[in-house]
C-alpha cells in the first residue's frame, strides 16, 4: 500500500468514520476490571459483554477477537483463517481493525458479533480503491478493494461496522476511485444493525456467478456514500435502513451521486427492494439520484431491478428526474425501476414518467417474502 498524506478534510474525513471505536482500546485491561464501555454502559463482563470469553465460551465453535490481546486473535482475519469449516461465531471486542478480511466459501454459516451491541464500536476498516497500486504489480480494481469480501453462504453479522476509509485526494487525477467497504456475494447473507461506510461502491451485493441468486437481507442498518454506493447483482432486501449521500467539494454542482446502482442478473426476477427506509443528504437539495442502471460490460443482458417502497426520501433527491443512465445504450426507463407510497421531499412525483409506480397488486409481490423465499433471517442474539 502506498504512504497517504491527506490534507486536515481527509483526515478529519477518517477520523469521522471510525468514530466511537477509539475510546474501545482503553479496555486492555484484566477482565475482572469493571471499565466503561464505549456506549457509556458500566462494562461489568470484560470486552467480550455477554458474550463469554476464551475462559468461558459460549460454544467451542465460538472465537474471541480483541485489538490489545485478551481474546484468541487479534485480527478478524486470524480468527477467520483458524475458524476451518462450517458453523463458527466470531466474537469481535470494540476496537478498529484496520485490516482487510476474505470469507472463504468454505467457510459456511459464519456469524459475527459485535460485543458491545453498537456497531460504532466494532470496525473493520481499510483504503484500498480501485486504482491503488498493488505491491505485486497492477492495481486493485473494483472487487480487490473490498476491506471485507464475504464469499460464503449463511454468513451473519449484527453490531459491526464495514468501511473504507479511502479519499480521493489519496491518489489525485486516478479515475480507481472505487471503494469497497463490503463485498458480498454469498447466499442467506444477513446483517442487522450494521454500517457501511465509504464513498463511491461502499456497498457491492453481489453474488458469486450470473446463475447463483444470492439473496442477502438488511435490517436496521447505516449506509453512506455518493457514486452508486449500493450496487450489484445481488436479490436483497433492505428493512428499515437509513442511507446517506455524502457533500462533495470536488463537485462544482449536481448530480453528486446514485443511492443505488442493480445489475441484476436478466434471469433473476427480483434485484433490489428498498422498504420502510429513509434517504437523508449531508449535499444541497436535489444534488443526488435515486438509483441508476448498471449493465456491466461483462453481462450486457444484465436487467436491472430496484423497486423502493413505503420510504421517506429526503431534500437531497431530486424529486424531478430521480434517475439517470450510467450508459446511454441502457436506459433507465428499459430497466425493471418502480417505487410504491414513498413519501418525503425527494418523492415528490412532479413529472409522472420519470416516477414508475406500482399498482397495489404489483406492491403485493414486492416484499421480503417473495424476495427471499423459503429464508427467513434471523438475528444471532437478541
Amino acid at each position: 500500500m502506498p504512504s497517504h498524506h491527506p490534507g486536515a478534510d481527509a483526515l478529519g474525513r477518517r477520523a469521522l468514520l471510525t468514530a466511537g471505536a477509539g475510546a474501545a482500546l482503553a479496555l486492555v485491561l484484566p477482565t475482572t476490571t469493571a471499565t466503561a464501555a464505549p456506549n457509556g454502559r458500566p462494562d461489568h463482563f470484560g470486552p467480550f459483554g455477554r458474550f463469554g470469553s476464551p475462559a468461558a465460551r459460549l460454544t467451542e465453535r465460538t472465537l474471541y477477537v480483541h485489538p490489545g490481546g485478551l481474546g484468541d486473535h487479534t485480527t478478524v482475519q486470524a480468527a477467520v483463517t483458524a475458524a476451518s469449516g462450517a458453523g463458527w461465531t466470531l466474537v469481535l471486542a470494540p476496537g478498529t481493525y484496520r485490516e482487510t478480511v476474505s470469507v472463504s466459501a468454505a467457510r459456511t454459516g459464519m456469524t459475527w458479533i459485535g460485543a458491545s451491541g453498537d456497531a460504532r464500536d466494532v470496525v473493520v476498516v481499510y483504503d484500498n480503491a480501485a486504482g491503488t497500486p498493488r505491491p505485486e504489480g497492477g492495481t486493485y480494481g473494483t472487487s480487490g478493494s473490498a476491506t471485507t469480501t464475504v464469499q460464503a453462504d449463511g454468513f451473519t453479522a449484527q453490531g459491526v461496522t464495514f468501511a473504507n476509509d479511502f479519499l480521493r485526494s489519496d491518489l489525485p487525477g486516478n479515475p480507481g476511485t472505487q471503494a469497497v467497504a463490503l463485498k458480498v456475494q454469498g447466499d442467506r447473507s444477513a446483517f442487522f444493525h450494521c454500517r457501511f461506510l465509504g464513498h463511491q461502491d461502499t456497498l457491492y451485493a453481489d453474488s458469486t456467478s450470473l446463475s447463483a441468486f444470492a439473496r442477502q437481507y438488511f435490517a436496521h442498518c447505516y449506509v453512506e456514500g455518493d457514486v452508486d454506493f449500493v450496487f450489484g447483482r445481488a436479490r436483497a432486501v433492505f428493512e428499515h435502513c437509513h442511507f446517506r449521500t455524502l457533500v462533495r467539494t470536488d463537485l462544482a454542482g449536481a448530480p453528486y451521486g446514485f443511492v443505488f446502482a442493480p445489475s441484476t442478473a436478466g434471469g433473476n426476477p427480483y434485484g433490489f427492494l428498498a422498504s420502510r427506509c429513509r434517504i437523508t443528504s449531508e449535499a444541497p437539495d436535489g444534488y443526488y439520484k435515486l438509483a441508476r442502471p448498471w449493465v456491466p460490460s461483462s453481462d450486457t443482458t444484465a436487467w436491472p431491478s430496484l423497486v423502493v417502497r413505503e420510504s421517506v426520501l429526503g431534500h437531497g433527491i431530486d424529486a424531478v428526474a430521480p434517475y439517470a443512465n450510467m450508459r446511454d445504450a441502457y436506459p433507465w426507463q428499459a430497466q425493471r425501476f418502480a417505487e410504491y407510497r414513498n413519501t418525503g421531499p425527494g418523492a415528490a412525483v412532479s413529472v409522472p414518467e420519470n416516477r414508475p409506480q406500482l399498482g397495489a397488486a404489483q406492491a403485493a409481490t414486492a416484499t421480503r417474502e417473495t424476495y427471499l423465499g423459503d429464508w427467513i433471517p434471523r438475528k444471532p442474539c437478541a
